[in-house]
């Protein structure tokens, strides 16, 4: 099973997620996949994703996050003892969100959502401070990425798989050429299409 969970801002609409979504439904696996839209509360988003892994043993769990959503898949796979991938990662969000608290929208729907103050707060509950298993971790990184550095990727996720992206940008644009390593890290060889 994989769980994605997307960014902030972001939603199941992003090109990473779709690109994923699609591989597994040409796997024939698309009821492996699961990509909910979170909400803005880092408490209610965590307690979402743990309600929908709750009977998935850790073992056959991977998750997957992208830039906030790295920063969840951080925590939960620490809690649930599960694989997780990291995609541009945020490693401290509480300093980087601050400039975003009220009201804006969502890329992929303009949809308006707030983020409260409060969320700083419910962020830093769920900060690991260091990794317990990195070869249950695999992070992939640009150095090109415009939102966060990714050097405290790369030392958060010391021990790791790691992949480092020469340039690219935050989105991982050219992410279509990492689905096979990500899958594989998930235990989906490219082949298994049944």
């Amino acid at each position: 099973m994989i769980l994605y969970l997307h960014g902030f801002r972001s939603s199941p609409l992003s090109m990473k997620s779709r690109l994923l979504a699609a591989q597994m439904q040409a796997l024939g696996r698309e009821a492996e996949w699961l990509c909910p839209q979170l909400p803005a509360s880092p408490k209610l988003a965590i307690a979402l994703a743990l309600s929908l892994v709750k009977d998935v043993a850790p073992a056959e769990l991977t998750i997957i996050g992208s830039s906030l959503g790295g920063y969840y898949a951080t925590w939960l796979a620490e809690q649930l003892g599960c694989r997780a991938v990291l995609l541009n990662p945020a490693i401290v969000p509480l300093i980087d969100l601050e400039q975003h608290v009220g009201v804006t929208t969502e890329f992929h729907s303009d949809k308006p959502f707030e983020f409260k103050r409060e969320y700083i707060a419910e962020l830093g509950t769920f900060a690991v401070e260091k990794i317990t298993e990195p070869q249950r971790y695999f992070l992939i990184a640009a150095t090109g990425d415009e939102v966060l550095d990714y050097r405290d990727m790369v030392a958060h996720y010391q021990g790791a798989q790691q992949c480092v992206i020469e340039g690219s940008d935050h989105g991982i644009s050219e992410f279509a050429a990492y689905l096979a390593p990500v899958l594989a890290f998930c235990g989906i060889p490219a082949d298994a299409a049944q």
